[in-house]
């Protein structure tokens, strides 16, 4: 399995990655096109993972890193949201969504970015770098994200004063792809 920046020739697989691990109608493969042509603060980070098998090897996962902004205080700030990552299911508890997310905190951490966000399980992310972010100061987008489920990972650019209420892209409200849903 290899790591890479995702490239053009990758979306129809990237598609297929993540209508089929979130078993969905395309909403979050969609929401991974709207947020790539976007305009946006900060350039999308995107990277696939894939298996190796002749002609370049089959993509088995991806990760994108979307811009925000953190509404704070005395400014806004740019920052990057975690959303989307999947993995082929036949391709899950292998290790293939802790080396994308690595890969997606080394280059937030590269880029300069001081804060990166997402919704998610904070036993899995917790042990990646991710913290509660209300207890660190922060506001979720929305009451639909559970407390422990909104996490942050500070970066070397972070600084004190950056906290505040974190603004989803409009992609994500566009999409509904923000909070739990029964």
């Amino acid at each position: 399995m290899s790591c890479r920046a995702e490239v053009p020739a990758d979306r129809d697989a990237i598609r297929r990655v993540h209508t089929s691990a979130f078993g969905d109608d395309g909403t979050v493969a969609a929401l991974a096109d709207a947020l790539r042509a976007a305009p946006a603060p900060l350039a999308p980070l995107s990277f696939v993972a894939r298996v190796d098998g002749g002609a370049g090897g089959e993509i088995v996962g991806h990760v994108m890193l979307s811009a925000s902004r953190l509404d704070a205080p005395s400014r806004l700030v740019s920052v990057y949201v975690l959303s989307p990552l999947g993995v082929l299911p036949g391709y899950q508890r292998q290790g293939i969504g802790i080396a994308l997310i690595e890969v997606a905190l080394a280059a937030a951490r590269d880029s300069g970015v001081p804060l990166v966000f997402l919704e998610g399980d904070p036993a899995y992310y917790g042990r990646r770098g991710f913290e509660r972010a209300d207890a660190l100061g922060f506001r979720a987008p929305s009451l639909r994200i559970p407390p422990p489920a909104f996490q942050v990972a500070r970066m070397p650019g972070y600084e004190s004063w950056m906290t505040g209420t974190l603004v989803y892209h409009d992609a994500f409200w566009a999409y509904d792809c923000v909070g739990l849903r029964e």
